[in-house]
């Protein structure tokens, strides 16, 4: 589970010469980790195969533009449920708490609500309360991967994965409007 989780951080984080060179690696290591199905590791074979062969600066581009010229695909997870109030600052605070009581150090680059981040701390946890903790955002993510869907992004399987690991359907919870202003990349 520890590997999966890191793995899906890779995924999911801005791509990096790190990134790129460990990719190759991802599916032999997701198999033997045994947590993801056979359909899942396959459905996240062409995000794989693409971080590992396709020029980095297009792909950088891409997640720019994908994930941080709007609010829609965020993956700050606060930023779906608090916006800009000052509700986020004490939920940011009360997270990165939670990771340093875990001995997570958090480069002072990432906000404590950053989805990678928030795996990488997953990662560190005994099975079980890692996936009682995913299953607190798992509606965000769930909705998150259905918008990730509409627009057939390579990105789409990784946020689903995640989906089923927190047994979400994001039916109850639906977060910020995915047609919001500020959201550049339709």
């Amino acid at each position: 589970m520890r590997l999966t989780f890191r793995i899906l951080s890779a995924l999911l984080r801005y791509p990096d010469e790190a990134v790129q060179r460990a990719a190759p690696e991802f599916a032999a290591a997701l198999a033997e980790d045994g947590l993801l199905s056979a359909g899942q590791r396959a459905a996240l074979q062409p995000l794989i195969g693409a971080l590992a062969s396709e020029d980095l600066l297009d792909l950088q581009e891409r997640y720019v533009a994908l994930f941080d010229r709007g609010r829609a695909l965020s993956l700050h997870l606060f930023e779906h449920v608090h916006g800009e109030s000052r509700d986020r600052g004490q939920a940011m605070v009360d997270l990165r708490d939670r990771y340093e009581r875990e001995g997570l150090e958090i480069a002072a680059k990432e906000l404590p609500d950053y989805l990678p981040l928030f795996l990488e701390y997953l990662s560190i946890l005994p099975s079980a309360q890692a996936r009682e903790e995913l299953a607190q955002p798992g509606v965000i993510v769930a909705a998150l991967a259905r918008r990730l869907d509409e627009r057939a992004s390579p990105y789409a399987p990784a946020m689903q994965t995640l989906a089923e690991l927190a047994r979400a359907d994001g039916e109850a919870f639906d977060i910020a409007p995915p047609h919001h202003p500020d959201d550049l990349a339709r």
